[in-house]
């Protein structure tokens, strides 16, 4: 295997391709694809070696398998909107292909995001002899691996997970989205919830906060929203207790938030404007800055982890396993600022994993389903260093405050 299609050339799509022509003696072909094509001549001419490229309409699951049909990879790594997801699943079922993403489905008409419609392939795939590797991103992706590396390495038994994700960069816009506007407001607006001694617990959005302390940034006021790597950590963590995600938002972004909202143009049903049906949320999105404009100049870190509580040994344990990633670092191999980078090089390390031989099987898996270790180291060779950090309880007060 040495083979791979990414489809999807937007700002984590273009790391994603960067990556992969960095590491040829794994990846010998490279090929991207995108709906439109001009946006992949300028991903190819930031590979330090060269790449193919083509158009495809990954809505249209005959036009992706004809694709794949010509190209004949390994492996197609999804790096489109989640909407997506479905058809190139479809494509590749038909084609006998291995899967990869980095989100789950989207419905277009509905702001929600299950894998209720991903896990239903697995018979399928297993059936085909293919492998698809779901949500193989930073998060989901390398957060459910640190919960699969505290499993397997650092815990008996596993009580809570709190996932923190700051932004703690300023790319000196008066209001943009970090990866692309119409997903990052249908997550944020849509009701909140976590998991807690069995159940689910729903919440008004955005209505939970908490200040925690992000490493090498400091205290930051943080958001409990709901994030699809619940889902399947709840599954594949033995034991757990509670599960709950905690996201930074600036003030400023917020007060924006509440305008869009309050003016209905975070909606994501059609309105008639002169005769024309219109969906606010897609105009919306062709008014805000592209994520993959927001690079230059961007200053300040990512910092992301997972604050987990357990036992070792019969004694109480506690430990923050983090990642943190500077916007300018970034921009400087990649012409991408920090939340592409730590979107677009998961999938890459985790096509290393299938093509070496270290993640196996047939059917649907969630990456915390494969070992943690080979993952993670090579994830700190291509750029995300990870670190782990025993705290206490104390050191992350206000976090275990919060109790639902």
């Amino acid at each position: 295997m040495d083979s791979v299609l990414i489809i999807g050339a937007g700002a984590a799509g273009s790391v994603t391709a960067q990556k992969c022509a960095m590491n040829r003696d794994v990846f010998r072909t490279v090929h991207l694809a995108s709906r439109r094509l001009e946006g992949c001549e300028k991903v190819a001419k930031l590979c330090k070696t060269p790449i193919d490229i083509s158009q495809v309409d990954a809505d249209n699951v005959d036009e992706t398998v004809a694709l794949i049909e010509k190209v004949k990879p390994d492996l197609v790594i999804n790096m489109a909107l989640p909407y997506q997801d479905l058809p190139i699943m479809d494509a590749c079922l038909k084609t006998g292909v291995h899967y990869m993403d980095t989100a789950n489905y989207e419905p277009r008409d509905e702001a929600k995001f299950t894998y209720e419609w991903q896990w239903p392939y697995h018979d399928k795939y297993a059936d085909k002899g293919i492998m698809a590797v779901l949500g193989c991103g930073f998060d989901p992706g390398v957060t459910n691996v640190f919960c699969a590396y505290a499993q397997e390495h650092l815990f008996d038994t596993i009580d809570t997970i709190d996932i923190i994700d700051c932004n703690a960069g300023d790319h000196g816009k008066a209001f943009a989205t970090n990866f692309n506007p119409e997903i990052n407001l249908r997550e944020v607006t849509q009701r909140g919830k976590y998991w807690k001694d069995g159940e689910w617990i729903d919440i008004d959005p955005l209505s939970i906060s908490t200040m925690i302390d992000y490493p090498e940034v400091g205290p930051r006021k943080s958001y409990l929203i709901y994030h699809e790597e619940e889902e399947s950590l709840v599954r594949h963590i033995k034991g757990l207790k509670q599960i709950r995600f905690w996201m930074t938002f600036s003030d400023n972004y917020i007060k924006h938030l509440d305008v869009l909202q309050n003016v209905g143009m975070t909606r994501i049903d059609p309105v008639m404007y002169k005769g024309t049906p219109v969906i606010p949320m897609e105009f919306l999105k062709e008014l805000l800055p592209p994520p993959s404009s927001l690079g230059e100049n961007y200053t300040g870190k990512t910092s992301i982890g997972c604050v987990i509580d357990g036992t070792k040994d019969g004694k109480r344990k506690t430990v923050l396993i983090y990642n943190v990633c500077d916007h300018a670092e970034s921009f400087k191999e990649t012409r991408a600022q920090a939340v592409s980078y730590t979107t677009g090089v998961p999938p890459v390390v985790g096509a290393m994993q299938m093509f070496n031989g270290a993640w196996t099987g047939k059917g649907v898996f969630n990456v915390e389903q494969f070992p943690a270790k080979p993952f993670l180291d090579e994830l700190a060779k291509q750029g995300l260093p990870w670190h782990v950090k025993e705290i206490t309880p104390a050191d992350q007060a206000e976090l275990f405050s919060v109790k639902g």
